[in-house]
């Protein structure tokens, strides 16, 4: 879709733009919805911007624009905000209060009003349909390898590295902390996982994703341990890519117990990510 948009803007010299919205409509709808999100704002300006893409023009879904209507929206918001020359969506849009507005309305008012408008049909791969719910049933599944499929690159959760309990450094483990924020939970457990900081730097380990059941009180984070690292990642930003996914969160008897599955998990982590590719 993105590619459809900028394709027709350059033909017809005009600049390329992206609209989302923040917060998401669900939130406004349903509160209380499970966190599941596959990118963060910043995420998403930084791939439209690889695709092409000229600016990311953000709603802010609330109240008011939740209540303007499919026709109202594109007179005001589109129109009157952001001055279109086309529009494109994909086939199974809907806008405006109630979802009244559909591709077909935005075909029939582009005649009216004078914009071009397209619609871009699902896109599938290997017989499979490329959709933000598959993806996400992917990652909940434990299957990173399939969502990073779909999404064409690894799923990854940045955040800034936080202080937390340091228990990791005390068994030779120690770990960079991140919280989940508005990202999806996908499957808790052990992953084979690749860090990207700001600084061009790529680092390959092993993270925990969950709530630590070795350790009270319980504490919902993204631990990676980067292998043959030294040095302080406090306050920097950091992203981290699930590439496999090794196990489930699991319990020891003892520390002992835990570090020796520490040892095997990051052994297994280093032959997977020796063959993955890290561009």
């Amino acid at each position: 879709m993105v590619g459809a948009a900028v394709a027709r803007a350059r033909a017809e010299w005009r600049p390329a733009l992206v609209a989302t919205f923040d917060p998401h409509p669900v939130r406004l709808f349903k509160p209380d919805a499970e966190p599941f999100r596959l990118t963060s704002l910043e995420q998403r300006a930084r791939l439209f911007a690889a695709a092409g893409v000229d600016a990311m023009m953000v709603f802010r879904f609330d109240a008011a624009l939740a209540a303007l209507t499919a026709r109202a929206f594109v007179e005001e918001r589109l129109l009157g905000d952001l001055k279109i020359g086309g529009v494109v969506t994909g086939e199974d849009f809907t806008f405006g209060r109630g979802r009244s507005g559909t591709v077909a309305t935005l075909r029939d008012w582009g005649r009216e009003l004078g914009f071009s408008s397209d619609a871009v049909a699902p896109v599938a791969l290997d017989r499979e349909t490329v959709s933000s719910t598959r993806i996400r049933q992917h990652l909940i599944a434990g299957e990173p390898r399939d969502a990073a499929r779909l999404l064409t690159r690894p799923f990854a959760i940045e955040g800034v590295v936080q202080h937390g309990d340091k228990l990791g450094r005390t068994i030779g483990y120690p770990t960079a902390n991140l919280d989940m924020g508005d990202y999806l939970r996908p499957a808790y457990g052990i992953y084979a996982v690749r860090g990207r900081l700001d600084d061009g730097r790529v680092l390959d380990g092993a993270a925990n994703l969950g709530i630590r059941p070795q350790f009270d009180p319980p504490k919902e984070l993204l631990e990676p341990y980067f292998f043959d690292f030294q040095g302080d990642l406090y306050g920097q930003r950091l992203s981290v890519e699930l590439i496999d996914y090794l196990r489930p969160e699991a319990k020891f008897d003892s520390l002992d117990a835990l570090v020796a599955q520490m040892d095997a998990d990051c052994a297994r982590a280093r032959t997977i990510l020796s063959s993955h590719n890290p561009a």
